[in-house]
């Protein structure tokens, strides 16, 4: 199976003007389209990894019978590729909140808003590039922490839910070193909540 880069739900301008459409074009067709290229280019070396699902190669990353190099390759470049293709799918010009999530989220962190300043302060004090996630670990529980780089939450075994992608190339056209203003634009195209 060779990996492609996933089609938008929206056209690039559709996240305007919390996030301009230059933007989400080099995010998308740069930065996403280089993540699967690099992976595809790391799994031709192995034909039986190919046919697995991308996240069951993370949660046997240590366990693939690679060598280090291309264990980190698949860490970084399959990551980046499942991490946007999550990315692009919760956000969206229009709101289609999902009433069991936020029942849940609720429950977990008291309100929207509580989870809302919780998730924002760990995408905002997150040092360096990485994600911000809200996931689901094997007992069902939803967890929030952040990763660096492209690590992806599958390398804990969880499942993602929720992820803001706080690399600088998801934000630097328009915010620049703004990151709490992109984090607090951000919550205005998240689909889910």
């Amino acid at each position: 199976m060779k990996y492609t880069l996933p089609q938008l739900p929206y056209v690039y301008n559709a996240l305007e003007p919390y996030i301009d459409a230059r933007t989400m074009e080099i995010h998308h067709a740069k930065h996403h389209q280089g993540y699967v290229d690099k992976l595809n280019t790391v799994l031709e070396k192995y034909p039986d990894l190919r046919e697995k699902p991308l996240e069951d190669l993370l949660r046997s990353l240590n366990d693939l019978g690679v060598d280090e190099k291309d264990r980190t390759a698949i860490r970084n470049h399959g990551g980046g590729h499942l991490n946007h293709s999550l990315f692009w799918q919760i956000m969206g010009p229009k709101k289609e909140q999902g009433e069991a999530l936020v029942s849940e989220i609720e429950k977990t962190f008291g309100s929207v808003d509580e989870f809302k300043k919780l998730f924002s302060e760990v995408a905002a004090t997150h040092f360096g590039s990485g994600w911000a996630w809200l996931t689901r670990n094997e007992a069902g529980k939803l967890l929030l922490y952040s990763l660096p780089n492209q690590d992806s939450p599958y390398l804990k075994n969880h499942t993602p839910i929720i992820g803001l992608d706080i690399w600088e190339h998801a934000y630097y056209l328009k915010y620049q070193n703004r990151r709490p203003e992109y984090i607090e634009a951000w919550w205005n195209v998240l689909k889910l909540i």
